[in-house]
């Protein structure tokens, strides 16, 4: 996997310096950005077997985005605001739908009706759904003309910081329980332990991490400035080509890993990873770069969504939290949230 980044990552830089056509160069620094993000989640695994299990679930929720938050951070700094819009929802829809449905149906496949523990997948969904809540409220002032409305960018201010707040209650459970030790394994393989290998030396893990996270950076940048140009010569939409083409690139790898999880019968650990994916979007990802706006653009990223884009935020969240409710998933379910996610994506191809 290493191997196939760096020569991504490089494939990125010549054929960008070269002045290659903008489709190539956009396709080459999407596998690129996939498989960098594979190695930051093979090097905060093997983190995991010098800081143990609860600090390095702390560690993968604060890097395990690099590559999605380098890209939102690159695409804003170039006005691409729809994109970035569409690629911070469309990350949430793509694992709550799309991945979560998939591995339903991967999992019922190979397994017949999936069982899992409900308690936890409770609890991500019933935060989800606040974290919806709170993102709703800029575009609610906006659009039922309240007193607030004019005021977006200090509500989004506010509701980034107080989402961060609710994410930091999360850490000590996390430190506890070490949550999400192995979703990033690579390519949905067992940890480090659970392979049986010998763990990275701690100096490794950490170069690896650095070296990952800076290609991720580059990668990014060149990712963006193809993302405009592909856009035109493809002829689709912006809001499109974020809500499924960005979103996607930048978790492919954590959508295989939840997949494979499911397919080995692992329903338990599948549907924490996906779901937790989504919710690291909202608590984390999000609030983040409504504040870094200040600093790259001048003007906040205000968090008014289309109503479009709103409506199948909420209905997401809904649906994941009704589906996990009761601990179980069958291939029906499956098919209904990839029919869902399809329906959505459909409806943002014109814009």
């Amino acid at each position: 996997m290493m191997a196939v980044a760096l020569a991504g990552g490089v494939g990125t830089g010549l054929l960008t310096h070269a002045g290659a056509t903008a489709v190539p160069t956009f396709a080459v620094s999407a596998v690129a950005l996939a498989t960098l993000a594979a190695v930051v989640g093979h090097a905060t695994d093997e983190l995991g077997s010098h800081l143990g299990p609860g600090l390095t679930g702390v560690i993968q929720s604060a890097v395990g985005n690099l590559p999605e938050l380098f890209v939102c951070l690159f695409a804003l700094e170039a006005g691409l605001v729809d994109v970035v819009r569409g690629a911070l929802i469309g990350s949430i829809l793509a694992n709550s739908l799309l991945v979560l449905g998939c591995a339903f149906v991967a999992g019922a496949l190979r397994h017949g009706r999936l069982r899992f523990a409900s308690e936890s997948p409770r609890m991500i969904a019933t935060l989800l759904m606040l974290a919806v809540a709170a993102l709703a409220m800029p575009t609610l002032a906006a659009v039922l003309h309240t007193p607030a409305a004019g005021h977006e960018g200090v509500l989004a201010i506010v509701c980034a910081l107080l989402l961060l707040g609710v994410f930091l209650t999360t850490i000590p459970a996390t430190l506890r329980d070490g949550v999400g030790r192995t979703a990033r394994a690579p390519g949905g393989e067992r940890s480090v332990e659970e392979r049986g290998e010998a763990p990275w030396p701690l100096w490794l893990a950490l170069a690896v991490l650095v070296a990952a996270g800076t290609g991720a950076a580059f990668v990014s940048d060149w990712f963006v400035a193809a993302l405009e140009p592909a856009i035109i010569e493809l002829g689709i939409s912006q809001a499109f080509a974020g809500l499924v083409i960005v979103a996607i690139a930048g978790n492919a790898v954590e959508h295989v890993v939840g997949v494979q999880f499911a397919a080995r019968g692992k329903a338990d650990l599948a549907v924490s990873v996906i779901l937790n994916s989504s919710l690291q979007v909202a608590l984390v990802v999000i609030p983040v770069i409504v504040l870094a706006s200040w600093f790259i653009t001048g003007a906040v990223f205000t968090l008014v969504l289309p109503p479009l884009l709103l409506a199948a935020l909420f209905l997401t969240a809904i649906l994941g939290a009704v589906i996990v409710f009761d601990g179980r998933a069958d291939l029906v379910e499956g098919a209904a949230l990839v029919g869902l996610y399809g329906i959505i994506a459909a409806a943002f191809w014109w814009g």
